[in-house]
Order: structure tokens, then sequence, then C-alpha cells
């Protein structure tokens, strides 16, 4: 069997069904500038890390009607044709609005809000590469989060974040997720079972 690569090495224009039709393999790909990018696997801390603030994220946004949050085998179709998966992605219902029910393929631009929690591969250059994707296709808000070092970054354009958040601060979804807050020590707490 091809792998994901061989199988469309030379063209740089994926449709959305060759996309969704990638070897369901295990791995999770981007499409950059026509390249299929293998984000790899990202290990127990990230996925944990996700799950929390995914679950904090949704339950809020689900129960006050906010809009959508999708996880990272979503991806979102950028103006220049890349394919972008957030870690964790939240759409607000304004953005939303005509939708009665999301398609099977990709929405159009990034999410309001864009999460990526940082995995030992992800180089700087990467992430401000996603960041300045995102903020030019719609993004309000991004969470750089650092498990391994305790903080998150919140940027509100690509050039450089707004705040540091450390563990003794609190995550605030400012007017893009209006009234959520998470305790940042939250998404860093150990197991205590």
């Amino acid at each position: 069997m091809s792998t994901a690569t061989e199988l469309k090495a030379d063209q740089n224009v994926w449709t959305d069904e060759e996309f969704m039709a990638l070897p369901q393999d295990g791995h999770r790909y981007e499409i950059v500038n026509g390249e299929l990018i293998d984000m790899g696997n990202s290990g127990a801390l990230h996925g944990y890390v996700c799950s929390l603030l995914l679950t904090a994220l949704a339950s809020y946004s689900l129960s006050n009607k906010l809009g959508a949050i999708f996880d990272s085998s979503t991806a979102f179709t950028m103006k220049n044709g890349n394919k972008r998966s957030p870690d964790i992605s939240f759409f607000a219902k304004e953005r939303l609005q005509g939708i009665t029910e999301l398609p099977t393929g990709f929405l159009d631009g990034a999410p309001d809000l864009a999460v990526e929690v940082l995995s030992p591969g992800n180089t700087v250059e990467e992430i401000h590469d996603k960041l300045v994707e995102y903020f030019e296709n719609g993004t309000r808000l991004a969470w750089i989060i650092h498990p391994n070092e305790h903080y998150i970054l919140a940027y509100r354009c690509a050039q450089e974040p707004d705040r540091l958040l450390k563990s003794i601060d609190s995550l605030d979804g400012e007017e893009v997720v209006p009234g959520f807050t998470l305790p940042v020590a939250d998404l860093f707490q150990g197991l205590s079972f």
C-alpha cells in the first residue's frame, strides 16, 4: 500500500475529498503550500492537556450556545488552499449563521479561537507560520500552551503575544468566548488518583 506522501507527492492542489481519503493510519496531516505534512503523534501529556481544555471549552460553549468546538482531527481551509488543524478550535455562532448542519468537509477560514499545545517536535518557525496564517484567515485569539513549562501565551495578532499566563493566572476567553475562564493551573495538574 502506498504511503500518503507517495499518493500525492507530485501534486500541489488537494481537493477536500482527496485530503479526507488519506489512509486512516493513525497520523494527522496538514497541507501547507501544497505539501502533505505529517503532524505525527504528540504523546500523553499533550493529549491530556488538550482533553482538559477541550472538555472545559466545549461544556461552556455548548451550555451558553456560543458556537462550535472542534478537535485536532478537524482541518480548516485557508485562503491560500492550506488545510490547518489546530489542536483545539472554536467557531463563534456568528460565523456559522445560516448553517444548520456542519459539512462533512471543511469550513473555510481559521477558527475564532485557535489553540496549539506544543509538542517536543514543534519549532518556533512552525508555530509562527501557523499563527500568521490563522490571523490572516479570521482568528481573533490564539493560545499557545507549553505543557512542560506550565505557561500559556495569548495572542491577539501573530507578531507578538499579548500576555504570558502562568499557573497563578486564569485563561480568559475575552470577547471571543465571552465569560469563559479557567485557572491555568487546572491544565497542568498532576494525576491525583
